[in-house]
């Protein structure tokens, strides 16, 4: 039986079709079909989006906050005492939002101080305090939560407000910005700090005020390291706005006592040696719900100092010298 292709099958050399045959289906691609160069795309192919090298720049490119010149804030250029952190927007390896960590939260590496305070009775005793920590049968290493400082200090349903050295608010030139706006100048925001320090009522009963803890703070030039820390801040607000407490200084078995007054439309809580104008220390309220926080240190004169706060974690054995 023949196979199919051998021999002299039909239509050998002279069938029809030969070169000249007539496509019965054009293929894809071939001759002259419609819309052949010039036909307008369907779908546009990859790299060749609607608007070309023309289009408009993309939401996720636009700058995140208004620019100002080139130069005009390198930290490098500004006096030493003005407290500029980090430029606004950075933020420093494994930062959180203030308010999102959580407690017990510590920085990598941390370590706590190796000269740690005694708040035992003879400590309480052995000053005549203007406040009379010793009649309180407090913890004083307690912190408090963000809703217990809004419940305690505001009463109202309030928006906290944290104040970020460096970020949020920083120093240009001789002027104070919060979120880009200038606020005042470095000496009316020093001034204004001394202010709220000294609103402490005259009238006080110091013998009948209820006492909400903030907790034990070891103090730190910017960036000092918590382990050699010295000198310790005891704090704790009451429910009209004045902040006081104590600082102790391990090195020369020294402490002073300090108060002021938080400031119910800023937030800010500034506070001072007692009986002395000078240095304030300030922060914002709710920065004292952190375990770590910036604070700003005015000096008489006109200096500012940038210095940090890193909460002490209660020692096992302190239960019985509170």
């Amino acid at each position: 039986m023949p196979l199919p292709g051998e021999g002299n099958r039909p239509g050998g050399g002279d069938r029809p079709g030969g070169g000249d045959r007539p496509s019965i289906m054009p293929l894809p691609g071939e001759g002259n079909r419609p819309g052949g160069g010039d036909r307008p795309s369907i779908t546009p192919l990859p790299g060749e989006r609607p608007g070309g090298g023309d289009r408009p720049e993309r939401p996720g490119t636009l700058p995140t906050r208004p620019q100002r010149p080139p130069g005009a804030r390198p930290p490098a250029n500004l006096p030493v005492h003005r407290p500029v952190l980090r430029p606004p927007g950075s933020r420093p390896p494994g930062w959180r939002p203030p308010g999102a960590r959580p407690p017990g939260w510590r920085p990598p590496g941390w370590r706590p101080p190796v000269h740690l305070p005694v708040y035992g009775r003879h400590f309480w005793n052995r000053y005549p305090w203007r406040w009379g920590w010793h009649r309180y049968p407090v913890n004083w290493y307690r912190w408090a939560s963000v809703p217990l400082i809004t419940s305690w200090c505001f009463r109202v349903n309030t928006q906290p407000v944290y104040y970020s050295y460096g970020d949020n608010i920083y120093y240009e030139g001789d002027n104070v910005y919060y979120e880009n706006n200038v606020i005042a100048s470095a000496d009316e925001y020093a001034a204004q700090a001394q202010e709220i320090a000294a609103a402490v009522p005259d009238d006080v009963d110091t013998d009948d005020v209820e006492w909400l803890p903030l907790g034990i703070f070891s103090v730190m030039e910017r960036d000092g390291d918590a382990e050699d820390a010295t000198l310790f801040l005891q704090l704790a607000v009451n429910k009209d706005g004045i902040i006081a407490g104590t600082v102790q200084n391990t090195t020369t078995d020294d402490a002073f006592e300090v108060e002021g007054t938080v400031d119910k439309e800023s937030q800010r809580a500034a506070w001072g040696p007692v009986g002395k104008p000078w240095p304030i220390m300030e922060t914002g309220i709710y920065n004292l719900s952190e375990n770590a926080t910036d604070v700003l240190l005015h000096f008489e004169g006109g200096e500012t100092q940038q210095w940090s706060l890193a909460r002490l974690d209660e020692p096992e054995n302190s239960s019985d010298e509170q």
